[in-house]
């Protein structure tokens, strides 16, 4: 049995997607209501941010241990890439 991958981030992953369902639940229930097209809209767009930002937030934490954890000790040269390819990441 595989043992439970946690990182830190997780409760910041699990509240951000808690937020995207509220937001969607509440998309739901404005279409059922028939609210305005434009009401929808913006609605689907703080859903679509609220998942945007989990997933940024968890593999910007994946990057940052899982990947130091997989190479291990690397030299100043290295280490700088890697450093620089975490940092280009966050523009993703």
């Amino acid at each position: 049995m595989k043992k439970p991958h946690v990182h830190a981030s997780h409760p910041a992953v699990i509240t951000r997607l808690k937020k995207a369902n509220g937001h969607l639940s509440s998309t739901i229930e404005m279409l059922v209501e028939g609210r305005t097209c434009l009401d929808i809209a913006q609605q689907l767009q703080a859903v679509e941010n609220a998942i945007h930002q989990a997933k940024k937030v968890l593999i910007q934490d994946h990057l940052d241990h899982c990947l130091e954890d997989l190479l291990g000790a690397v030299d100043k040269d290295q280490q700088d890439s890697i450093e620089e390819f975490k940092e280009i990441t966050r523009y993703l």
